[in-house]
């Protein structure tokens, strides 16, 4: 599992997280959800060892994040930010290839996996007609896409994503949380920042809802997609209601 003990972080002496505590298991999506400025995206980076926090502890395997050797944990976690662009042109296939970077030791290192990794990322995120394309000609969604599988091709145990599906139209943000589901199932602790609350209810096991730095809500889709609770953090204006298929909550934006 990957632990977040008590933590607490600040820019320039204003309080971004204050005393947050989640745990996340192999086998488990957890979404985290909050309004705009709520430390989503800095609790994520935390987490993955970006930023370091000014108190509490990141655990990760039953060890500090900071006592695992750089290539070490680069092989058991993958983070994904918002935004990644890279400085010079690549192929799709290049960009996907980084993602090996850990499992090759040195220059003249030989990664006789990484050719078969790299084709089923491809093909898991459905961007293998892409492969020889110029990443920088992509559109934002199928560029999405093609990072998440250069994450995918780490084989990491712990995959962190930030707001993975900003730039995807509905039917691929569905199949990309859908199949965030059965990576988790397999093999993966997730842990997911996204403003789709209803595909959180869908596809995540727990929701963490952050309000000011701070967690206000923890639990099944149910547990925390609450009318009260949704007020409180986003202000008043939505409804949460019963899906028509499956038994999740769904919130909609009041007329």
């Amino acid at each position: 599992m990957i632990e977040i003990r008590a933590l607490s972080h600040s820019f320039a002496a204003t309080p971004v997280l204050c005393s947050v505590d989640l745990t996340v298991r192999v086998g488990e999506v957890v979404a985290l959800v909050g309004p705009n400025g709520s430390g989503k995206s800095t609790l994520l980076r935390c987490a993955a060892g970006v930023l370091t926090p000014d108190q509490g502890a990141i655990i990760l395997a039953e060890r500090a994040i900071d006592d695992w050797r750089p290539l070490e944990r680069a092989r058991m976690l993958a983070y994904l930010p918002q935004h990644v662009a890279p400085a010079f042109p690549v192929t799709v296939r290049e960009m996907v290839a980084w993602g090996r970077h850990p499992y090759r030791a040195g220059l003249r290192a030989h990664d006789s996996r990484g050719g078969r990794i790299v084709a089923a990322a491809l093909h898991q995120m459905e961007v293998a007609h892409l492969a020889d394309h110029l990443f920088p000609t992509l559109s934002g969604g199928e560029a999405r896409r093609c990072l998440i599988a250069s994450a995918l091709a780490q084989e990491p145990r712990y995959l962190l994503l930030d707001e993975p599906t900003s730039d995807l139209d509905p039917p691929h943000g569905r199949a990309l949380f859908r199949h965030l589901r059965r990576l988790a199932g397999g093999r993966l602790a997730v842990l997911v920042v996204t403003h789709d609350l209803n595909l959180a209810a869908l596809f995540a096991d727990r929701l963490v809802l952050l309000t000011a730095g701070r967690v206000v809500a923890e639990g099944t889709p149910a547990d925390v997609l609450q009318a009260d609770l949704l007020t409180e953090a986003y202000g008043a204006g939505l409804v949460v209601g019963d899906h028509p298929v499956v038994p999740r909550p769904t919130v909609l934006a009041a007329p």
